[in-house]
């Protein structure tokens, strides 16, 4: 793929991915902590929205996986970007 490619891929991505990823971080610390505390009966509503299950709308199939493929490929094309700045950074600079 070209570089411009693979940028573009990420850069419409990212900030598509960026919230059902933090969503899924920030309730997964939420619950882990009033787990810990003794009070997870108080938030037992949380881990279903963890899992991707708000009520009406039910993505407890899909939800996981879309976050898992969204982050392979924000992960493949960021070290894509990244190995090609390296590679390009090492190059001898012509003066």
């Amino acid at each position: 793929m070209k570089a411009i490619k693979i940028r573009q891929l990420h850069r419409l991505l990212a900030p598509i991915m960026i919230v059902p990823i933090l969503f899924t971080v920030i309730t997964g610390v939420i619950y882990q902590i009033a787990e810990l505390g003794g009070f997870e009966d108080q938030v037992r509503f949380i881990i279903h929205w963890h899992k991707g299950n708000f009520y009406y709308v039910d993505f407890q199939k899909s939800f996981p996986f879309l976050n898992g493929l969204g982050s392979i490929v924000l992960a493949i094309t960021g070290l894509q970007m990244w190995f090609k700045s390296r590679r390009s950074s090492k190059r001898p600079q012509n003066n």
